[in-house]
């Protein structure tokens, strides 16, 4: 089983009120191969919300308010999920303060990208489940 960001099985559960569907993600979940898991969602978060970056350690949001409690424990939701059903493999939504890995947008809201990793993913890799993004497969 794989752990799989919702918003690429298509539920719109991005900060925009959108989604990032993926066909063969979609797909992974259909066979019953994937879970979908939104932690932003899981966090508390409405969507839609305010865009949220990554500065200095925490999740500020556009507004320049502070919901790195809501990031970490969404993330905390989705490593216990992760950890009950031994999962030990994420595909994620790219450059999320979530679900990034390997580069996330820089914390300036400037569309620039920094080497790092989203909230969920660096718990989950830390984890030592393997992430890697829907760019990726």
């Amino acid at each position: 089983m794989i752990l799989v960001s919702a918003c690429l099985v298509g539920i719109n559960c991005k900060y925009s009120g959108g989604n990032n569907y993926n066909e063969k993600i979609f797909n992974l979940v259909k066979e019953g191969k994937a879970i979908p898991i939104c932690p932003e969602q899981l966090g508390g978060l409405k969507t839609p919300r305010t865009p949220a970056e990554i500065k200095d350690g925490h999740v500020i949001t556009k507004e320049n308010i502070d919901v790195t409690n809501e990031f970490k424990k969404g993330a905390n939701e989705v490593l216990n999920l992760a950890t009950k059903l031994g999962i030990k493999k994420a595909i994620l939504q790219p450059r999320s303060p979530s679900c990034g890995c390997g580069k996330i947008y820089s914390g300036n809201f400037d569309g620039n990208l920094v080497k790092g990793n989203g909230i969920t993913a660096d718990l989950l890799i830390k984890n030592g489940i393997e992430v890697i993004t829907v760019e990726e497969i």
